[in-house]
């Protein structure tokens, strides 16, 4: 049995789309656990009409905590040999998890992860190629290089299926944004290897006023996650550094180029992004598994602060 887990909050307009991709499914044997995150619009009725339509459904009703809050809630009472994550505003092909699961037992892989289409409101998905779509395998060394040098696969906990097992001594951190980045590192070294299925089953959607498309204070809490992996790694698997260093690096440019220039309350969190960007940039430059985005920037910021903030905002 697959665990299907819905955080829910405030989604009334797209949660429809979402339940009804997932009771679409070609492999059945599925719980779809609703967790309603205390949401003040008609999201949680919704649930529970869809629990009264299909017995897989279960629905928990608890106050707001956040998605990885919520994430959690539904771990704690999943009862699947695997689990998948589906953010409530996006939705899935009616092949992902019949095919995922069909990737996890060909290639012997605890984690198995198809690709992605981003959409806007209004946009159809591109078709997606079901017969034989090709697999990558990667070891665990791959896996962790491949996300935190930002290749082929990405930090989400979205567009993959877990052996539930994984998570028996794992849950999210809360009240955190980037909670996946948090996961991914310690999911990844439990495991020998990891499935790519190069199928965008995943849709994953940009709406208007959700927190990643919004700029606050609290979007720089990526920096604290990858300061604190940094650390982690250095002490107990230091062969994984450059990697997590190319993608702090990477974050320190984002939220330069995110901050507003004039508002005085971003000063601390600039002079830190700076700072680390002098401390690494030489060593990005020299390593060759670094993405080309990352060394132009590197070499844009020799020409100082002010240079480097109106070239990548352009």
């Amino acid at each position: 049995m697959v665990s299907v887990i819905i955080p829910v909050y405030n989604v009334q307009d797209y949660l429809a789309r979402c339940v009804d991709s997932v009771l679409a499914q070609t492999y059945t044997d599925l719980e779809i656990i609703l967790v309603d995150d205390g949401s003040i619009d008609i999201s949680g009725d919704m649930c529970d009409e869809y629990a009264l339509k299909d017995s897989r459904i279960r629905v928990i009703h608890k106050e707001n905590g956040g998605l990885s809050d919520a994430r959690n809630a539904g771990l704690e009472i999943a009862r699947g040999n695997y689990v998948t994550f589906i953010d409530a505003d996006d939705y899935v092909h009616p092949s992902f998890v019949e095919l995922l699961l069909e990737t996890a037992h060909s290639t012997g892989a605890p984690i198995a992860v198809c690709t992605w289409q981003e959409l806007n409101d209004g946009d159809t998905p591109r078709k997606v190629k079901t017969r034989n779509p090709r697999v990558t395998t990667y070891t665990q060394e791959e896996a962790i290089n491949s996300v935190f040098y930002q290749r082929r696969l990405n930090h989400s906990a979205c567009s993959r299926l877990f052996e539930m097992q994984l998570f028996h001594d794992l849950r999210f951190p809360e009240g955190a944004l980037y909670e996946d980045l948090a996961v991914i590192y310690p999911l990844l070294r439990k495991v020998k290897k990891v499935a790519l299925l190069k199928a965008p089953m995943y849709y994953y959607m940009h709406r208007p006023g959700s927190i990643i498309t919004t700029m606050s204070l609290r979007r720089t809490q990526v920096l604290d996650h990858l300061e604190k992996l940094e650390e982690q790694v250095a002490s107990e698997a230091p062969q994984y550094l450059p990697a997590v260093r190319s993608r702090r690096l990477s974050a320190s440019f984002n939220m330069l180029r995110l901050m507003p220039a004039s508002d005085l309350q971003w000063q601390p969190t600039k002079e830190r992004c700076w700072e680390y960007i002098k401390t690494m940039r030489n060593s990005c430059l020299k390593d060759r598994k670094v993405r080309l985005k990352n060394k132009i920037a590197c070499l844009l910021s020799y020409f100082g602060e002010d240079f480097l903030m109106k070239a990548i905002n352009r």
